[in-house]
């Protein structure tokens, strides 16, 4: 099978919202009225950000999701996106699984492909993907106040409890690791709560890299600090297994872990009730982890409110 029946077999669907979809030399997109662009692109490497043995239908899933996600973190709202893709080889069987589950994303967000490239070597898969944002309304990074509450959405840290499991660090029971796994290779884009949180949220990121490096973003971006409450991160999980392991594992898990592609944002504490309407009304957990302070840095507090010494890192590609 050669590049464009590939792409005329697996990818190439009658466009619903571009002026030109897949097969032309351009796509053209055309955003609404009175909306700003927003774009991102991120790329998956095999060995990098997932296993050889992962379920191809997971992979697809993921390779938008974390592109949906940031697109959540500005509120904006998905329209279409660019699929890069480099293949060792065509296996039929792989593709048409692939596809099933970037698709069904790609549809559950009315999010359509309207271009992209394939080529032979190893396994990459790079999306840029194009949203719209009401004009003025996009959440941005650099915006948190003093004072402001500091939210994450959903649970934290199940995706790094999957992985150390998989690098044989720890032992889970099958159910849990089963959960854990699907946190680590399904996540679930935040699209609904992020424009939710238009007009609530003073700054917000998704959690990517892990929520001590995610958050520091946002504190650097703004130009103040925060202390969070370290002794919510048991609670924060979506599975029990970190009920029962070490302190250390269950701070690295949560705050430094990655993979989760949950928002964490702030927000002044006169909207608290709004956030947590928001937060209902899309059927999103949001707990609120600690403050905005006017001293840079980030301190982490135990429950009697002690600076925890202990460092904790979030994940970077080059150290």
């Amino acid at each position: 099978m050669g590049e464009f029946d590939l792409i005329e077999r697996f990818f190439k669907r009658p466009p619903r919202q571009a002026n030109v979809g897949v097969g032309d030399d351009c796509a053209v997109w055309t955003p609404r009225e009175g909306h700003q662009l927003a774009l991102s692109a991120d790329m998956l490497v095999e060995g990098r950000h997932f296993l050889s043995t992962v379920n191809p239908v997971h992979l697809g899933h993921k390779s938008l999701a974390v592109n949906l996600s940031d697109l959540a973190a500005c509120g904006a709202t998905p329209q279409a996106f660019l699929l890069s893709l480099s293949l060792p080889r065509v296996d039929e069987d792989w593709l048409s699984s692939f596809t099933q589950g970037l698709f069904d994303l790609a549809d559950a967000h009315a999010c359509e492909l309207i271009g992209g490239d394939t080529t032979q070597g190893p396994l990459n898969i790079a999306i840029t993907v194009m949203g719209d944002v009401p004009h003025g309304q996009v959440i941005l990074r650099s915006h948190a106040q003093v004072d402001d509450d500091v939210y994450v959405s959903g649970f934290l840290g199940d995706a790094r409890l999957a992985l150390e499991a998989f690098r044989g660090a720890i032992s889970l029971h099958e159910s849990v690791f089963l959960a854990a796994r699907h946190r680590l290779e399904c996540p679930v884009p935040r699209v609904a709560l992020g424009q939710a949180l238009r007009g609530l949220a003073t700054a917000m990121a998704d959690i990517s890299d892990g929520l001590v490096g995610d958050l520091g973003h946002i504190l650097r971006s703004s130009h103040v600090g925060a202390e969070i409450d370290v002794s919510l991160a048991r609670r924060l999980m979506a599975t029990n297994a970190l009920w029962h392991c070490p302190e250390d594992l269950a701070l690295n898990c949560v705050f430094s872990g990655g993979d989760d592609y949950e928002l964490v944002f702030t927000a002044p504490p006169s909207k608290a009730r709004e956030v947590q309407l928001a937060a209902e009304m899309t059927g999103t957990r949001v707990t609120r982890i600690g403050r905005i302070t006017a001293e840079r840095g980030l301190i982490l507090r135990d429950a009697n409110g002690l600076a925890v010494t202990r460092a904790l890192f979030s994940f970077d590609h080059f150290a």
